[in-house]
């Protein structure tokens, strides 16, 4: 009986050319795991395509609520960023396609696991740390470590030496992941970082300047830093993304530039298109603006940072993952209100926060007085702030 193998199987370039390529290598039975995480590929095509090209059985995952609800909604919450200006599409969506395929190994039986990552990427990592956090027996198979196909060129023509049906070309060599979050771009000319990058290559966004003219208004409103309702209007949680992707994609917002550095040592440039995950982290921060207190917010943004290279870095299922989680879910049990946002050519302007949280009490915030704040207090205050540096001034006047 042959060993089986689980493959996670996009239908792009390199899983398309896997499936023939493990069949000529090993005696393995292949079983093709598609996970559907919003990429918006149609199923049924790719079920029948990874068919055709060899596996012997093809399991269809939904995975787009658990993705929005276990894992965007905490790094909304957290706000989370790579380098300043990653939102994290790809790195969020690999810990439950990892865990995904464990599952489905062990409903098969199967002792390996096989992905189409290469051996220069982030996503080797990700998936692997995952599947060990779950199985450590699990094999890992991994062609791009091991082929001798060496470049996206080379592995088109090894997929028309087959009659592989491919969705790129030559000409057309951007390598891009896309899932209900976001859609990146790597390679071809953005490798060269003389290049501005082409933008006809967005599929979310339109570009700022050839964007509607007239501005779009959204309300979101969040409890406990969740969104909850748009314009109004109770949503659910994949719809809400699907809906604020299309308004901010139609007012070009969401596109970053950035050359980041992967976890595995080098430096990599790449397009990434996120609307709704763009919107909804101004919207969330304004309303954290007005109802999180001074020490709490800036050390909730210390951790932020340190979130987000985890999550870069594949390591979303661990101990210190949970405990930055359990503070962040303390920080927003009054992240709750609307927070209505114009979004224009690619910019988003706050146009009215409402919480019965809000610490803002313009009684106190205002010029005129107050039975709380009592201006004369202020110098007392000054005094013993500046202490330490008076204390310093004399010294250095004294050894002068």
């Amino acid at each position: 009986m042959k060993e089986k193998i689980v493959l996670a199987y996009s239908g792009g370039l390199d899983t398309s050319i896997i499936v023939p390529w493990l069949k000529e290598n090993y005696d393995f039975e292949v079983i093709a795991a598609c996970m559907d995480v919003g990429q918006g590929d149609d199923m049924k095509e790719i079920e029948a395509k990874a068919i055709n090209s060899g596996a012997a059985k093809v399991y269809i995952a939904d995975l787009k609520e658990e993705f929005v609800t276990e894992y965007l909604f905490k790094a909304i919450k957290a706000e989370v960023l790579y380098e300043g200006k990653y939102l994290l599409g790809t790195s969020l969506a690999r810990p439950s396609m990892a865990k995904k395929l464990v599952e489905i190994a062990h409903m098969e039986g199967a002792k390996y696991i096989c992905h189409g990552c290469t051996g220069k990427g982030n996503d080797q990592v990700r998936f692997e740390v995952g599947i060990a956090s779950f199985d450590p027996e699990i094999k890992i198979i991994a062609p791009w470590r091991i082929w001798d196909i060496k470049s996206r060129e080379e592995a088109i023509d090894y997929a028309e030496a087959r009659n592989i049906k491919l969705t790129v070309s030559k000409e057309k060599i951007y390598s891009r992941d896309k899932n209900l979050w976001h859609l990146s771009h790597e390679g071809g000319d953005l490798e060269h970082l003389s290049n501005e990058h082409k933008r006809n290559m967005y599929q979310m966004v339109t570009p700022p300047e050839l964007a509607k003219d007239e501005p779009s208004y959204v309300e979101i409103y969040f409890e406990k830093g969740v969104p909850v309702k748009l314009n109004g209007q109770k949503i659910s949680p994949v719809k809400l993304i699907e809906t604020l992707n299309e308004i901010g994609g139609e007012n070009g917002i969401g596109v970053i530039d950035i050359l980041e550095n992967r976890l595995v040592g080098m430096k990599s440039r790449g397009v990434y298109e996120t609307p709704a995950g763009t919107v909804l982290y101004a919207a969330h921060r304004e309303l954290e603006y007005a109802t999180v207190e001074k020490e709490t917010l800036h050390y909730k943004r210390l951790l932020a940072e340190k979130y987000g290279e985890l999550i870069y870095n594949g390591l979303w299922f661990t101990t210190l993952r949970e405990a930055m989680d359990a503070f962040i879910e303390i920080t927003q049990k009054n992240v709750t209100g609307s927070v209505k946002l114009k979004l224009y050519k690619g910019n988003i302007m706050v146009a009215g926060v409402e919480s019965a949280y809000a610490l803002y009490d313009e009684g106190i915030s205002s010029f005129g007085t107050s039975e709380l704040y009592n201006q004369k207090d202020s110098a007392g205050f000054i005094n013993l702030f500046a202490l330490p540096y008076k204390i310093q001034a004399m010294v250095d006047k004294k050894n002068r």
